[in-house]
């Protein structure tokens, strides 16, 4: 029972999720747990991360004696803030190790295997990642408040703005902006109430919805994911133009979005290798051979 285990970790705003492999890659367990953007609370992400790792050990049939004898990889949105890793990093680790990068370059690891390719990650947020001939390059990423173009967060916070200007006669009202003022009792007073506790997961709940009346051709709803597509094209476009040969889609809004994207660009898309979790595990890998 003293064999090796290596669990890898995808968090992102949303959720958490966690897979186990032990030394001979064998499949062990999977587990989730809740928002791990570890920008966000540290004490929340923890809880997250901790959640998702004991119920991928327990589908295992281990228990919280096996987290010493764990190796673990962790992609996670919002590492590349620097100061969110010392924070998250600073509290007793109960594991054998524990390394951590950006959910973009654990993605793209289980993307490419470490070959030249880019990878565009889109769900409660967005992010685009490259790596070429040895050399990391980021587009996006920075924050839904000012950056995230085309994630979920993105496009439920520009749905509830335009509900507001609905609301106000600045544009015309939809089937879209009467679904979700419906949500706050039709009271715009309600709808403030709720931003000023609203996290980005909390706006990207709203993101299926805008889909769903885009695909009925709901004026709004159409003009909402069509900015969408339009700001995660800029990202890929760039990435590609960087020396990129392919691109990897990741993340909950990816296929939904992908339709919209337009066609050159969806020619250069192919499918990953492995996903983030195995990425993940990679890098858990790499860091103990690293040792």
């Amino acid at each position: 029972m003293s064999e090796s285990l290596f669990l890898g970790i995808d968090g992102g705003g949303t959720k958490c999720r966690a897979r186990l492999r032990d030394a001979n890659g064998t499949l062990r367990g999977e587990g989730a747990g809740g928002p791990s953007n570890i920008r966000l609370d540290p004490d929340l992400v923890w809880h997250s991360i901790l959640t998702a790792c004991r119920e991928a050990l327990g589908k295992a049939g281990l228990g919280e004696a096996d987290l010493n004898r764990t190796h673990v990889g962790m992609g996670a949105a919002g590492a590349g803030q620097t100061s969110a890793v010392e924070r998250l990093l600073s509290r007793p680790l109960p594991f054998a190790s524990f390394v951590i990068d950006t959910d973009a370059h654990t993605a793209w690891l289980g993307a490419f295997g470490g070959g030249d390719g880019a990878i565009l990650i889109v769900g409660t947020g967005s992010c685009g990642y490259g790596v070429v001939g040895g050399k990391r390059h980021y587009v996006g990423g920075w924050g839904y408040e000012i950056s995230d173009e085309g994630s979920g967060a993105a496009i439920g916070r520009e749905a509830l703005r335009r509900t507001v200007w609905a609301y106000d006669g600045r544009i015309p009202t939809t089937p879209l902006t009467q679904t979700l003022l419906a949500k706050f009792g039709n009271d715009p007073e309600l709808l403030i109430d709720w931003v000023g506790k609203a996290r980005p997961s909390d706006y990207a709940r709203y993101a299926p919805t805008v889909l769903d009346h885009a695909k009925r051709r709901d004026p709004l709803g159409v003009a909402l994911i069509t900015d969408a597509a339009t700001g995660l094209a800029q990202i890929a476009t760039r990435l590609l133009d960087l020396g990129a040969p392919t691109l990897c889609l990741f993340g909950g809004l990816a296929e939904p979005l992908r339709p919209w994207l337009p066609p050159p660009l969806q020619q250069a898309i192919v499918q990953p290798t492995a996903d983030a979790l195995d990425g993940a595990i990679l890098l858990a890998q790499a860091n103990v051979a690293e040792a």
